[in-house]
């Protein structure tokens, strides 16, 4: 390297909290190149609901507005992806929670099968690296939704047969019948002694507990009963932007502590305190309800009529027009990432997108074909290659196999 390009390369690094002049020099790859070589694994991307209630084939290239497809997935360089199934809150008034939770297993199994030249389905983490060898996708199945089971594990026990090896253990932003959502009613302070009994079957069983959504005792207290680590799949940091989705550091130490990764959601409300103040300056955040059911949903509709219900907000992404002066780069992206990897620890620390789950992505991110971005910016904040590949998806292989076994 010539002497003025050293130089010129010195400048350029950002003086971050973990970026040095060292670790940017370690790099020996480009970006594209690295990205190209690592495992890369999203820890939250939303399939299903479209497919369900559209009709539609994840297996084709859309040309609505939604941010995933496999086609685009394999332009990311997605090698493996938690594919959360999904159960929203309209279902639970009516308590049609337990069909449309089992469907969307059975859809993603289907649709999983019929693309097998593209993806297949992963139990285990040798799995996952079985597939990616023979140039597929691995898809691991995560339930966004618990509310479902109410604590029931003999559906938890139906849900593993089919192929579920990871669950987030509130129902989305509802507190259910063992444990806390972070912004809705506290009615265990936490979990409660089913709550403990449901991780100690997830351990048993060999299943993920991922702890997204959850209030931060219930946070604390799931990482210390569970024998196994645990993850915070998708969301941000309390000490970045103050949102009640957002980790404290005290629960991220203690997910980290277990030997769990903190998944980084891509949108702005998480992590960008200037779209945040502007964004809520003008509508203010408003707690759940203190009934433990999501509000204004009526009890009396049809799953028919709930389908249709949903399916006016379907695909699940963000139209905002935001002001350039409050629109996230993915610089910023990249700083959360770095103050986490500050908190916590390069090993604990990974990416949990939340396409087609409505994030306000940044700028240079217009769906999931995008994802060598994240390398490039965190190559320009002075990683080095051995934590970037850490960061884009060895830290949820590590996981994935200490839970599952293999």
């Amino acid at each position: 390297m010539k002497r003025r390009d050293l130089i010129k390369g010195l400048v350029l690094v950002p003086m971050f909290g973990n970026a040095s002049p060292a670790n940017f020099l370690i790099n020996s790859l480009s970006p594209k190149d690295l990205h190209k070589d690592a495992f890369v694994m999203d820890g939250h991307v939303h399939v299903m609901m479209r497919e369900l209630l559209k009709g539609t084939d994840i297996g084709q290239r859309y040309t609505d507005a939604g941010t995933v497809d496999l086609p685009r997935a394999k332009e990311g360089g997605l090698d493996a992806m938690f594919f959360s199934v999904y159960t929203p809150e309209n279902y639970y008034p009516g308590r049609h929670e337990i069909k449309n939770t089992f469907r969307v297993v059975e859809l993603a199994l289907a649709q999983i099968e019929n693309n097998s030249n593209v993806i297949e389905l992963a139990l285990t983490a040798a799995d996952i690296k079985r597939i990616n060898k023979k140039g597929k996708m691995a898809a691991f199945l995560d339930l966004e939704g618990g509310f479902d089971m109410d604590g029931d594990l003999n559906l938890l026990r139906a849900l593993h047969r089919l192929g579920l090896r990871s669950l987030q253990l509130t129902a989305h932003n509802t507190t259910n019948a063992f444990i806390d959502a972070c912004n809705d009613v506290a009615r265990w302070n936490g979990i409660n002694d089913h709550g403990r009994a449901v991780i100690a079957e997830m351990n048993k069983l060999g299943m993920v507990i991922n702890v997204a959504h959850a209030s931060m005792p219930a946070i604390i207290q799931s990482a210390a009963a569970s024998t196994h680590p645990v993850v915070y799949s998708h969301g941000g940091f309390k000490s970045i932007v103050n949102h009640p989705r957002c980790i404290s550091d005290e629960a991220a130490k203690a997910v980290a502590a277990k030997g769990g990764v903190i998944g980084i959601q891509f949108g702005s409300t998480f992590n960008n305190p200037k779209y945040f103040d502007w964004k809520y300056s003008k509508t203010p955040l408003v707690q759940r309800s203190s009934t433990g059911v999501a509000p204004k949903l009526d009890s009396s509709l049809t799953i028919e009529q709930v389908d249709k219900q949903v399916e006016a907000d379907v695909p699940l992404v963000s139209l905002e027009r935001i002001p350039d002066e409050y629109w996230m780069g993915v610089d910023q992206l990249a700083r959360v990432i770095d103050f986490g990897v500050n908190l916590v620890g390069e090993d604990h620390v990974a990416l949990g997108s939340d396409f087609d789950g409505a994030p306000e992505l940044p700028r240079e991110i217009k769906d999931i074909s995008d994802y060598p971005q994240i390398t490039i910016a965190l190559q320009k904040l002075g990683y080095s290659e051995n934590r970037i590949r850490k960061i884009l998806g060895l830290n949820w292989l590590r996981v994935i196999r200490s839970v599952t076994g293999s």
